[in-house]
């Protein structure tokens, strides 16, 4: 069966600009263009988008998918066992994260204390580092320094003062989603109120406040990276990219 663009948008929950932009960068070309310019894509190409989409899922750059979908030793078959072996072991530690949520659930109900091991039980050490990496390879010896001043900073916080740097980030990102919700603009008073909070909140564990580029990088961290969407849209569905736009805004506005 062959799928317009629409059509392939609504099976697959991409959006139809996303699509658009894959095909114009190279990435999934449609099987047919007709003469009434419609592209239509078969069964190979819904093929290629599941695998565009596991690769996303797993956290490679489009650049590195296009790599690995075009190397004529490419095997579907080997890359879907491949997959599934990732995702079991992501959710050998998705479920050793909720064993650890009931226990410390469990522990303030009884008011008892948890042991340090137990507290940080499942949280992926190797994706921190991952992360860190990241910044360093984006923003350099700027970024390393950062890094390290992050750390050095937090490690020096009380259990109080990390628990109220977390609560605050909660109370901005709520503040955000309900102005998302309510349809108001990226640059409305109240979303610049909130977003001046975030780029403050940022600043605490940061040697400074984030100027303008590393603002932006940061956004764009936010909606490149598979971690960062899928935490943002979990608080509401398009939250990562209405976000990362109003921090790009004020980034250009007020910080430029």
């Amino acid at each position: 069966m062959r799928r317009t663009v629409k059509q392939l948008a609504k099976v697959s929950g991409v959006s139809v600009r996303t699509l658009n932009h894959y095909h114009a960068i190279g990435l999934l070309a449609p099987a047919e263009v007709g003469a009434n310019g419609y592209r239509w894509y078969g069964q190979a190409e819904l093929l290629r988008l599941q695998q565009i989409l596991f690769f996303r899922e797993l956290g490679f750059e489009l650049a590195a998918i296009a790599s690995v979908l075009d190397d004529p030793a490419f095997d579907l078959r080997t890359a879907l066992l491949a997959h599934r072996t990732q995702f079991e072991e992501r959710l050998g530690q998705l479920h050793r994260l909720i064993r650890t949520i009931d226990h410390t659930v469990a522990t303030l109900d009884e008011d008892i204390t948890m042991n340090d091991k137990a507290l940080f039980d499942g949280f992926d050490a190797e994706k921190q580092a991952a992360y860190e990496a990241e910044i360093k390879t984006t923003y350099g010896e700027h970024g390393e320094r950062g890094v390290e001043h992050a750390r050095r900073t937090m490690a020096s916080w009380s259990d109080d003062d990390k628990a109220g740097f977390l609560a605050d980030l909660r109370e901005i990102e709520s503040g955000l989603a309900d102005a998302m919700a309510a349809g108001d603009a990226v640059d409305s008073p109240r979303v610049e109120t909130l977003i001046a909070r975030h780029r403050d909140w940022v600043g605490r564990s940061w040697p400074r406040a984030p100027d303008a580029a590393a603002y932006a990088g940061l956004a764009d961290m936010y909606t490149g990276h598979p971690d960062f969407v899928a935490r943002y849209d979990a608080i509401r569905p398009g939250f990562a990219e209405w976000l990362a736009s109003a921090m790009r805004g004020y980034a250009r506005s007020r910080l430029s």
